[in-house]
């Protein structure tokens, strides 16, 4: 007789842990430039969505610009570090060959790369300041990339 008390309260637990299962197949749809209902039900492709501006959800392969602070990766990642107090530190990883990317005022974090080799020597001098750069952007497993990155001017 308890097991039937306590059916009630385990069915929205197993409701919940299958939406969880979901959400990585759901985020691996969306990084392949499949359809999507991130606007309240509505089918989208991968770049009508990359359209919607504040999301930035564009499609693999396709060129994007984004805005946002030089960063040096290594200390971004380790220690969260960025920022005008940062500077000179992020030039001085940044030009000693560690990665590179830049924190897009769109709330992703991108590594960049120059044509099939580093673009260190690049961006050094702007390390920890705002540029516009375009490239090729890919995205897997939660990894942001944009490749033969150009400085917008």
């Amino acid at each position: 007789m308890n097991q039937h008390r306590s059916l009630p309260r385990l069915l929205p637990l197993l409701a919940a842990a299958a939406a969880f299962a979901l959400l990585p197949l759901a985020s691996h749809a969306a990084d392949q430039g499949g359809m999507g209902t991130a606007n309240g039900g509505m089918k989208m492709s991968g770049s009508e969505m990359g359209n919607m501006g504040h999301m930035n959800m564009a499609a693999n392969g396709s060129e994007i610009t984004v805005t946002g602070e030089v960063l040096d990766m290594a200390c971004y990642l380790d220690h969260g570090a960025h920022g005008e107090g940062h500077a000179a530190c992020a030039q001085k990883c940044i030009s000693s060959g560690l990665p590179v990317g830049i924190k897009g005022t769109d709330g992703k974090t991108y590594l960049l790369i120059g044509e099939h080799m580093p673009a260190n020597s690049e961006l050094a001098q702007y390390a920890a300041k705002t540029i516009t750069v375009k490239g090729k952007y890919v995205s897997r497993d939660g990894i942001n990339l944009l490749e033969n990155i150009e400085i917008v001017k």
